[in-house]
């Protein structure tokens, strides 16, 4: 039986200077710019040889992964900068519902060379339950708020 991999969600460690907050970089190979234009319900995509390390500078989208047979929503948005490990062979898609688009970081880790179908998308194996993602980017940043 092959080990599961799971994804990885961590607060972004930062110290302040002055009236400036710097934020610590996630080491990488290559540093991608990303940007998920509005209305946005992308299909899912899954990496052979590629870790990604996403981070929301702009706006919000909700993360889509496929575990066990179960989608995750991860509601990401630039007031909590987090950072999200999304191992390789791990199924993930994004959705942006809002009417502006989001800007991420992915700061993408190597383990070799990048595979043909690396970028094809993956037929769901069903609906995403766009109310629920929503929902949690929602209930997210008022916990965020109030917080």
């Amino acid at each position: 039986m092959g080990l599961i991999r799971s994804i990885e969600i961590r607060q972004l460690e930062s110290i302040k200077g002055g009236m400036s907050q710097f934020y610590t970089p996630q080491a990488s190979h290559e540093t991608m710019l990303v940007q998920i234009p509005p209305g946005t319900v992308d299909d899912l995509f899954v990496h052979r040889f590629q870790t990604d390390q996403l981070l929301v500078v702009r706006a919000s989208f909700v993360l889509v992964v496929l575990q066990n047979r179960h989608y995750q929503y991860i509601p990401l948005y630039e007031e909590q900068p987090m950072v999200v490990k999304i191992p390789h062979g791990v199924p993930h898609g994004a959705i942006n519902l809002s009417a502006e688009p989001c800007v991420l970081v992915n700061a993408v880790l190597r383990h070799g060379a990048a595979h043909e179908r690396d970028y094809q998308p993956l037929k769901r194996p069903f609906p995403y339950d766009l109310e629920a993602a929503q929902a949690t980017l929602k209930e997210e940043f008022i916990a965020g708020a109030i917080g």
